[in-house]
């Protein structure tokens, strides 16, 4: 094949030489006649180029969101790759063909001096390999490296993709480019070298022609480009700076747990968090093993502060392992029963067991939102049993199973942990009195409390909310997610000085949950907080439509449709966007409408909770049966 293709760049080059009348002219102008030849590849590479900078901002802005959650930016990446049609092969044309035309005039030339055409330019013999005669035709190679860092530097300034990328990214290609012309000059007939020199040339040309005819300043917005670049950047330092460096002792310790975890042998049941807080979700169903028998069992955080490290109880033991020990802990697991609360088991890096086939892995859910929509399509289908919330969580799960040919799991119908500990602490803080929160005389209190997905309430219309909000009537108190906090504090003081006059409330502690428990109605988006209020305070929810969200695109795959849709026109109003100024009317009618009475918000959440109150027994029970069961077989 190379054959071919330079016996064809051979006699290419000699009718250019005889056209010139010199090798090294002819060289020149076959250089410049295979530009303009591929200059479609120009043209598109520089669209492509262009389509890419354009998706910076909003590259940005979801990696300063979800910054640290390599699974989720890697998502929103490949849905904007999608839906902005673009392709990150293309830019690998100009390079795959830049290696078949060298390779072909390395070919060719060849063939030319086998010929014994004349090969002089300018004094210099072009057909000396420079390495091999050194001489004056050394200029040959040093021009080449020349070139090549002429290249770079006028690409990272100029050229609209390499001039966005980072120092180290520019300093890496600038030293393989300059690095590989020396290489080429030195140790190919110098021919071979002019050519590289007139690449080099001309592709600085071509990219001052392309960025005249096809501006990159007329497509994107270096403007919106340079403050995401400023968001992601100030993520990334308060990152650094809050980036705890484990001590000696804590990688002594989990060196010690992670043996004394594999010295205990084959466990009855194995719980893991993921980091502190995911107790909650398992705090019910341990309490009740707990009380209930002498079982042992075996808790792994990977997080060294986890609160659950406190706690001392017979038949509880605690084991500190980072991320990366427990997936190769994970590989080693012996156990009856492997309780998670982390979905994709089998998909990414946690994996079934290698060395006992039999453990029996339960999920237990976070939430009561559907698994369908708001995870990866398979992300529970390698789980043995798993703990559904409701209706309508068992039946996505069992049509998925069908529709998909996949084996049928073992489905308990569970509940919510976290709605049974809420609403005892609802209780708790009223007295069992509805009207308690609101004895002291004061005004109705309306909690806003929205998502940290894309285009949440904060971002796209808190304004149009708080400005259609008669504060005459009532007490509005807004509490954004703790990483918007996090991430856009000096947004949030902003917003708290533009409405102080008003007596707006912005929460930013979250060390309690009072205001959760007392305020009369709740205004969010697509947070999972809406279905945990409502189900465990029996008050209504005012919903805002922005953008739903959507971890599995083929949702709709499924006929059973999800609990984040079914029941939101149930438990209270939504409004979309455009409707904000409606919301002060709509929580006017969440105040006073029949259907948002503690007795029929009760019945909703019988019909879409299983075993209120009750989840610990039914998790617990179910666990220590499974126990017994092995422990026959």
């Amino acid at each position: 094949m190379m054959d071919l293709i330079g016996t064809f760049f051979g006699w290419l080059l000699k009718i250019c030489c005889t056209w010139t009348g010199n090798f090294g002219t002819g060289v020149w102008l076959f250089t410049l006649f295979t530009r303009i030849l591929l200059l479609p590849v120009a043209v598109m590479v520089q669209f492509n180029s262009i389509k890419m900078v354009k998706m910076y901002p909003e590259m940005n802005r979801f990696k300063a969101r979800y910054y640290g959650d390599r699974d989720m930016i890697s998502e929103a990446q490949y849905e904007l790759y999608k839906k902005e049609k673009y392709h990150p092969i293309l830019d690998l044309v100009p390079v795959i063909i830049q290696l078949i035309l060298l390779m072909g005039v390395v070919e060719g030339i060849r063939k030319l001096m086998a010929q014994g055409i004349d090969m002089s330019w300018l004094g210099l013999d072009l057909s000396l390999v420079p390495v091999e005669s050194p001489g004056t035709i050394l200029i040959i190679p040093i021009a080449a490296a020349l070139s090549a860092l002429l290249m770079c530097v006028t690409q990272n300034i100029s050229n609209v993709l390499q001039s966005e990328q980072g120092m180290a990214n520019k300093m890496i290609t600038l030293t393989i480019s300059v690095g590989l012309s020396l290489y080429l000059g030195l140790f190919v007939p110098a021919g071979i070298g002019l050519y590289w020199i007139a690449g080099n040339l001309l592709s600085i040309l071509q990219m001052y022609a392309l960025n005249f005819f096809i501006s990159p300043k007329k497509h994107v917005d270096y403007k919106a480009l340079e403050e995401s670049r400023q968001e992601l950047k100030k993520i990334e330092e308060e990152a650094a700076r809050s980036k705890k460096i484990r001590s000696k002792e804590d990688i002594a310790r989990e060196r010690s747990d992670y043996r004394r975890f594999l010295k205990e042998g084959r466990k009855q049941i194995v719980f893991y968090s993921e980091r502190n807080g995911f107790y909650k979700y398992y705090r019910n169903i341990i309490e009740y093993i707990n009380k209930k028998t002498d079982i042992d069992i075996h808790y792994i955080s990977s997080d060294p502060a986890d609160e659950v490290f406190g706690i001392t109880r017979d038949h509880f033991h605690t084991y500190y392992i980072g991320d990366n020990r427990f997936i190769v802990l994970m590989m080693k697991i012996e156990a009856d029963l492997m309780v998670m609360t982390t979905p994709d088991l089998q998909n990414y890096q946690l994996k079934r067991s290698l060395v006992d086939k039999n453990v029996e892995y339960v999920y237990v859910p976070h939430d009561v939102n559907s698994s369908n929509l708001t995870f990866h399509k398979n992300a529970l289908d390698h789980f043995d049993t798993i703990f559904t919330s409701g209706p309508k969580n068992k039946a996505e799960i069992r049509e998925r199973e069908q529709k998909a040919g996949i084996r049928e799991k073992n489905l308990i119908e569970w509940g919510s942990s976290v709605i049974d500990n809420m609403k005892s602490a609802y209780e708790e803080i009223t007295a069992g009195d509805q009207t308690a929160a609101r004895a002291d005389g004061k005004k109705p209190m309306i909690l806003i409390a929205p998502s940290w997905q894309n285009e949440n309430i904060m971002d796209s219309c808190i304004e149009g909310i708080l400005d259609s909000i008669d504060t005459e009537l009532f007490d509005v108190t807004v509490r954004p997610h703790p990483q918007y906090v996090r991430h856009y504090e000096v947004r949030i003081d902003a917003l708290a000085s533009k409405y102080a006059g008003r007596g707006i409330q912005f929460q930013k502690d979250f060390s309690s949950n009072r205001t959760v428990y007392t305020a009369d109605m709740l205004i969010t988006d697509w947070s999972s907080i809406a279905y945990e209020y409502a189900f465990s305070t029996l008050k209504p929810v005012l919903f805002i439509n922005t953008p739903m969200k959507i971890v599995n695109p083929d949702y709709r795959e499924l006929d059973t449709v999800p609990i984040d849709i079914e029941a939101r026109d149930q438990v209270g109003i939504s409004l979309d966007p455009s409707e904000i100024d409606r919301v002060g009317e709509s929580v006017k009618r969440l105040a006073r409408e029949e259907r948002f009475t503690p007795k029929e918000m009760a019945g909703l959440r019988d019909r879409y909770i299983y075993n209120v109150g009750r989840s610990g027994e039914v998790g617990g029970k179910y666990l220590i049966g499974r126990v017994i069961e092995r422990s026959r077989s």
